[in-house]
């Protein structure tokens, strides 16, 4: 039967522990599952195999905690990562669950975390944003209840504002079609984008009444 001979404790990670059999490495275990073992101790068959599931487990739970190291995620996010890393379906329900249960992964988190980095970095509107939600694999509940209150005319002027300046010295009939076409893209609707430019080609005349000319130069 294999003999434990060596239970190292990894310097980067206190939690995992090195095991090794026979003088050789063997696997990595979690420290509540090491501390179950000592030098010496003989196992059988279906004890290292038990233990091999184990490790198994927790090196997939180090894979997702690297792709959340990086920004959070949503469980289907991560999901689909173990995927593609070949974890077996089994495990990766063993990994989700206890993530959830130790508060890594929470979608409704993660939507409220994603639409206020969008206000931030890169303001959409509320179609495009639930379109986005949606295809990291959140339920309509939880995209429902994080759109809730959500200000689309307030996001449409902050990308509105922020790129006006690229449209200085137009036509006023060209800065409507180009910022309209702008906030188009970025998932904005038709009303949205007429009471947000109305407003916008209002405040730049009266900051500079030279901001538009009456020809169209291009």
């Amino acid at each position: 039967m294999p003999v434990v001979t060596g239970l190292e404790v990894h310097q980067r990670d206190k939690e995992r522990v090195r095991l090794y059999l026979d003088d050789e490495y063997a696997l990595d275990l979690p420290l509540m599952e090491a501390a179950r073992l000592s030098r010496g101790q003989a196992l059988t068959e279906s004890e290292v195999a038990a233990l091999s599931g184990v490790g198994a487990v927790q090196r997939a739970y180090d894979q997702a905690l690297r792709f959340l190291s990086y920004r959070p995620r949503s469980i289907d996010e991560v999901r689909r990562q173990l995927v593609r890393k070949s974890v077996p379906p089994s495990l990766v329900a063993l990994v989700i669950e206890r993530l959830q249960a130790r508060g890594y992964v929470d979608d409704a988190a993660f939507a409220e975390f994603w639409i206020a980095n969008r206000n931030r970095f890169k303001p959409m509107g509320l179609r495009a944003l639930r379109y986005e939600l949606r295809q990291k694999g959140l339920a309509d509940d939880i995209v429902h209840a994080a759109l809730a209150d959500f200000d689309e005319s307030g996001s449409a002027y902050r990308a509105a504002d922020a790129r006006a300046s690229r449209y200085r010295g137009l036509s006023r009939e060209s800065f409507r079609r180009k910022l309209g076409e702008f906030l188009r893209r970025r998932g904005f609707s038709g009303f949205t984008i007429n009471d947000v430019t109305r407003r916008l080609l209002t405040e730049l005349e009266e900051r500079d009444p030279a901001y538009f000319h009456d020809n169209d130069a291009e």
